[in-house]
């Protein structure tokens, strides 16, 4: 087996990227495949782009579904998950982690935590 990379921005706190990773390790266990690595970045990635810059549209939409209400803790991070898994079960996880992150679809919504797949 491969291990596989799993590749997410998210605008968020500890509390919310404790509950995301929850989700990856969820959906992999269920799957059969394990999560073996875990890699947080939230200054600046491959290629000198910091991390703000990136998921600036993550704040704004934050932002935009929370009006008036203090961020607290939250910040970009880009967050990846190393999963040990063939092709076929890692697109599994992936659509399972996005139906579990976002459960409403396209339809109208606020998220827990705003992400970005990579």
């Amino acid at each position: 087996m491969k291990t596989r990379r799993l590749v997410f921005g998210l605008y968020a706190d500890e509390a919310g990227l404790a509950w995301v990773k929850g989700i990856v390790v969820a959906a992999a266990q269920a799957r059969g495949a394990r999560v073996v690595a875990w890699e947080e970045e939230r200054e600046t990635l491959a290629g000198g782009v910091p991390v703000a810059e990136m998921y600036d549209l993550l704040v704004d939409q934050w932002g935009h579904e929370n009006p008036g209400q203090d961020p607290g803790e939250r910040n970009p991070v880009q967050l990846r998950a190393g999963v040990v898994c063939s092709l076929r079960v890692w697109r599994d996880v992936r659509k399972a982690v996005l139906r579990r992150m976002c459960p409403e679809g396209v339809a109208p919504h606020a998220c827990r935590v705003p992400w970005m797949a990579v």
